[in-house]
């Protein structure tokens, strides 16, 4: 009698499949029994062998045809508990709203390292390492470290929320998110000590349950370790060594790795994060925090094109966690969802305000400079110049914003009019004078400066415009005669994306400027957010006009933010700006002085500029009262690439697709940057009154974008994309 046949189960898997194969949906493979959903597994693609995650088969699946060979699962990766299924519904409402696969997003959530381990390997990583015998020579310090640990485990019943005294708007705000489930706006100047009420808010849930864990996500890199250092000092000792974990893209593989298996399991209480980490497995999460809300560093520029503020809002309300949004400068969508409803009814949003700095410190005096009456070719403006010079006399630091790297962003031959163009991008190459290079910042594309201009032979080729490089040579020159009150001479510094590639680089020019040992910090607007420098009494923003006149609407938000933002830097510690008799002071450099930006910043009234900018979308018809998508191709050609959204509009109303006639598809255009490593690139907007319309019309309009790609006449298209709520035109 011959051996019953084994029984296999099917089981629908989510793989990263590739965006333009269309299929954006779970494969079928076999297995000797059921998994739950969330299980990880290892799965054969094509030729390849993937990590895959268990997905919930859907409603209507019908069984496979008798003919159809599945493959089988290769591998169960065992130890891991299943990602839970708030997990689950995350990825899918990303996929699904973001129109994006939901394995590209589920692969998106899970570190590196994870990706590309075997069941084999992440076995060996599960387990315990080995304790290693310590040597004599160090068994002595050994036993005092594990007492000093022991003596440590004890501290924890010392109340440590009493360590710092809130003002009484701490107190008023911390107690309306305890009484309310949100979610929140919290709009607090810059200074006012939003992070101590996150702190407080954190340590409420974790302390009302021992599984309870928090989510606080910053926009930037270089803000995630001082943030992590304030939070492990704070809470290590209340619940432990793993308590705090950090997930960023500067992270190794390992390091995500190892943050990401303490968050899965529950052993790490507090993640905090860049933008990647909403979609990090927290199976008991209580509390969202999103500080700096309405920096665009949220919106995921590449790929899947989410935004990890919105997806934090939508991630509360399905695990009924209270999310915590915060900024000095709100975005107007957060704001306008914060205001009553035009109907009358209840906000979106419970704003809570918090218009005090902490130590009764005075928001800086805002000082403008019309460039016109400067003259010419003026850097710095004299009145300016005097005043940093006073600073350095007495001992007190300058920040000079200016958000442009490099000496100088184009070279320019008077003869010829030859530019340092770059040969592969719509765009000039910078000149960098420190290792005399010219450098695309699209590309990358580099090469040495010529000795002459290329096109003419003429060797006077001059800098034009100004880089932050420039303006620390420029300052470096004229403050050479300006002494500190050691009697040493006045020290320039810069911060930006070139001086910190290296790594800690950032940390020691940072740990540099807090010592003092930096008079004037020239820099971009990496460190014009979310530092905390206590000596610094003057900002300056030197040439922030270029804003003021862009095509893209968004333009003025983000000047008004990134000044508000910069100005907040200066003044922060209340009792040294008293000590040093002084005033803190913002100077914005201008040639449009009267322009309504300036305006509102010279009285720090955010409320007068959103209304002012929520009245001109309201008549544009502009987000938030309106609803975008952006469909791009990349092409060889730029005709090619609009050709293949012609061909995509014309199909979608061949196809009267549904809600058709609720949006309204705008011609296609190049993009700002039309070339891009000799990429030309083209995009045509949608718009919509409603959201559900434009998200039923973009999702019945994917497969006639996957067949207009398909046809021969548009082989020339290397990608399209669609993005739904971008955040530039």
């Amino acid at each position: 009698m011959s051996d019953p046949i084994p029984t296999l189960h099917v089981v629908h898997v989510a793989v990263h499949t590739p965006v333009h194969s269309g299929v954006g949906v779970p494969l079928s493979y076999t297995h000797s029994h059921p998994l739950p959903p969330g299980t990880l597994v290892r799965v054969p693609l094509g030729t390849r062998q993937l990590l895959g995650v268990v997905w919930p088969a859907p409603q209507d699946a019908a069984p496979p045809p008798e003919h159809a060979k599945l493959r089988a699962i290769e591998a169960v990766m065992q130890g891991l508990p299943a990602l839970d299924t708030t997990w689950q519904r995350l990825v899918s409402f990303a996929a699904r709203y973001y129109q994006r696969s939901v394995g590209e997003i589920a692969m998106a959530g899970l570190p590196p390292a994870l990706r590309d381990m075997t069941a084999e390997q992440l076995a060996k990583r599960l387990q315990p390492p080995k304790p290693k015998k310590p040597s004599k020579k160090g068994a002595a310090a050994t036993a005092a470290a594990a007492q000093q640990a022991v003596d440590n485990c004890l501290e924890p019943s010392q109340d440590h929320s009493e360590s710092i005294a809130l003002s009484a708007e701490q107190q008023s705000v911390f107690s309306q998110i305890i009484q309310n489930p949100g979610p929140f706006l919290l709009y607090g100047s810059t200074g006012s000590g939003k992070t101590e009420v996150y702190m407080r808010v954190v340590q409420q849930a974790l302390e009302a349950s021992p599984q309870a864990q928090a989510l606080v996500m910053v926009p930037e890199i270089n803000l995630t370790p001082q943030l992590q250092e304030r939070f492990e000092s704070r809470f290590m000792p209340m619940f432990g060594a793993q308590a705090v974990v950090s997930m960023h893209s500067g992270m190794t593989d390992v390091q995500r790795l190892k943050s990401w298996l303490a968050a899965h399991t529950g052993a790490a209480r507090i993640v905090l994060g860049t933008r990647m980490s909403i979609f990090a497995s927290l199976p008991g999460l209580k509390v969202i925090v999103v500080d700096e809300e309405h920096d665009p560093s949220y919106k995921q520029q590449e790929g899947a094109r989410y935004s990890a503020r919105d997806l934090a809002l939508w991630r509360g309300h399905a695990c009924q966690a209270q999310v915590i949004l915060g900024s000095a400068t709100p975005s107007l969508e957060s704001w306008h969802a914060s205001e009553p409803a035009s109907s009358g009814g209840p906000a979106r949003y419970l704003r809570l305000h918090m218009p005090s700095r902490i130590g009764a410190g005075a928001l800086p005096r805002v000082r403008l400079v019309d460039m016109s009456q400067q003259p010419k070719k003026t850097v710095f403006s004299q009145p300016l110049l005097e005043a940093i010079t006073e600073r350095v006399q007495r001992g007190e630091q300058s920040l000079i914003l200016l958000n442009r790297r490099g000496f100088a962003p184009v070279l320019y031959c008077a003869d010829c009019n030859w530019k340092s163009d770059c040969p592969h991008c719509s765009a000039h190459q910078v000149f960098h004078k420190g290792d005399r290079t010219l450098r695309c910042h699209h590309c990358g594309y580099t090469q040495r400066v010529p000795h002459a201009c290329p096109s003419c032979g003429n060797p006077d080729i001059l800098p034009l415009g100004k880089g932050t490089e420039q303006l620390q040579e420029e300052l470096e020159r004229l403050l050479r005669n300006v002494q500190r009150p050691d009697g040493q001479p006045a020290r320039v510094s810069r911060i930006d994306a070139d001086t910190t590639k290296l790594k800690g680089a950032l940390q020691e020019q940072l740990a540099l400027v807090h010592s003092g040992e930096v008079d004037v910090l020239v820099g971009t607007q990496m460190v014009a957010k979310g530092h905390d420098f206590r000596r610094i009494t003057l900002v300056a923003a030197v040439q922030p006009d270029g804003a003021l006149f862009s095509s893209d609407f968004r333009a003025p938000e983000r000047l008004f933010c990134l000044l508000m933002q910069a100005a907040g830097r200066a003044g922060r510690d209340a009792a040294y700006v008293s000590d040093q008799g002084s005033q803190p002071e913002m100077w914005v450099q201008s040639f449009e002085p009267q322009h309504s930006v300036f305006a509102a910043l010279r009285q720090h009234d955010y409320p007068a500029f959103a209304a002012q900018q929520l009245r001109e979308r309201q008549d544009a018809g502009m987000p938030p009262y309106a609803f975008q998508a952006l469909v791009r191709a990349d092409a060889r050609t730029q005709e090619t690439a609009q050709a293949f959204l012609r061909a995509a509009t014309d199909a979608a109303r061949q196809g009267q697709l549904p809600c058709l006639d609720d949006v309204f598809v705008y011609p296609p255009i190049p993009m700002a940057m039309q070339r891009v490593a000799n990429v030309e690139r083209a995009q045509m907007l949608i718009e919509a009154a409603d959201r559900r319309a434009l998200q039923r019309f973009l999702h019945a309009w994917q497969p006639w974008l996957h067949w207009v790609r398909g046809q021969p006449q548009h082989k020339g298209v290397v990608r399209w994309l669609v993005d739904v709520d971008p955040l530039s035109l």
